[in-house]
This record gives structure tokens, sequence and C-alpha cells, in this order.
């Protein structure tokens, strides 16, 4: 048993009562997969604004004809807010790994510097990460390529350009849950 953990259980024994419980550190590997889980949207999101704000990513026919009457327009706020939170999403896997995530910041009104309670994470994280595993797993094998196979998607560099943009959302669900385990471990089941 590591001596950090050693250490937090004698502090829960040694507390007084209502103080909160020392919970070790995010190993190494658990503080890269919460980054890269939060990177793994940006390349999507860039490519969805860019579309959002009219750049031609290959789309033609009647779905470039639908996108082009909305944009710039509603067509460009959806794809920022999208893309926007998708990024906040994905942003709060770093909570897993970070104090924030185990004592909410002061400066949030109304529950800022509250423990977090840690199934009040852990629960929506797994579920997330099983979703998300569920999407990139069938993205993977056959759904991308049906999309793709359709007259009006990008084709040839447009393809392969919003493929690389979308394809890091494949780790996304893996990570997450990776993280959410590694959180769950660290602070319900180490006492």
């Amino acid at each position: 048993m590591s001596k950090l953990v050693i250490k937090a259980r004698a502090a829960d024994r040694t507390a007084p009562a209502g103080t909160a419980r020392v919970v070790p550190p995010a190993p190494r590997w658990a503080e890269l997969a919460a980054r890269a889980a939060a990177l793994s949207t940006v390349s999507s999101g860039l490519w969805r604004i860019a579309f959002g704000f009219g750049v031609p990513v290959g789309f033609t026919g009647a779905t470039y004809s639908d996108f082009a009457a909305h944009q710039p327009g509603w067509g460009t706020v959806y794809c920022v807010l999208l893309s926007a939170l998708a990024e906040g999403l994905a942003f709060l896997t770093v909570g897993l790994v970070r104090p924030w995530g185990q004592v909410v910041p002061r400066w949030i009104p109304l529950i800022g510097g509250r423990r977090v309670r840690p199934l009040l994470a852990v629960v929506p994280a797994l579920l997330g990460s099983l979703v998300l595993t569920r999407v990139g797993l069938l993205a993977l094998f056959g759904g991308w390529a049906r999309n793709l196979a359709e007259p009006d998607s990008p084709h040839g560099l447009g393809g392969l350009v919003m493929t690389l943009a979308y394809l890091p959302l494949v780790i996304w669900g893996p990570l997450l849950g990776a993280v959410a385990l590694d959180y769950a471990r660290r602070t319900l089941w180490v006492r």
C-alpha cells in the first residue's frame, strides 16, 4: 500500500467529524488520459465551427443547399453552441483528476466551496463513457462509411479532412471511462 494511502487512512481516523477526507492524487496516466479526453473534441469542433461559418467543407447537392440557407444565421449559432457544449463536457473529464473535481471552486455561485459527492461525478461520467464508446464503435464499424457513401457527403480531400477531424472523438468514451473508474477508486473505494 502506498504511503499516501496510508496517510489518507490515518487522516480519516484522526480528523474531526465533518472534515473532508484526504483523497490520493490521480496517477500520471489518469491525468494524461483526462487531458487527451478534453482535447479529443477540439478538431471536430473547429471543423464544425468552420462549417457553421460557411467554409466549404465538401457537402454538395440538397444537403449543401439546406445548410447554406442558414449560414451565417441559426446554423452558425447551432454549430458554435454544439462545439462549445462538446468541449465543455469533455473538459469536465479534467475535473476527475483535479482538486475542483472534489470541491467546487469558490467562484461558482450558490455551490462554490462545497464538497463534490463522488457518485454525482462517477455515475454521469460512466454513463457518458458507455454512450460515447458505443457511438464511437458504431461509427468505426459501419456508420461512418455509410454516411460518407451518401452522394451529398464530402468526398476526396473534404471527406479525408472531415474523417481526420472526427476520428479523435472515438477515444473520448474509453478515456472518460478509465478516468472515471480511477476517480471512483480514489474517492469511493480507498478507505
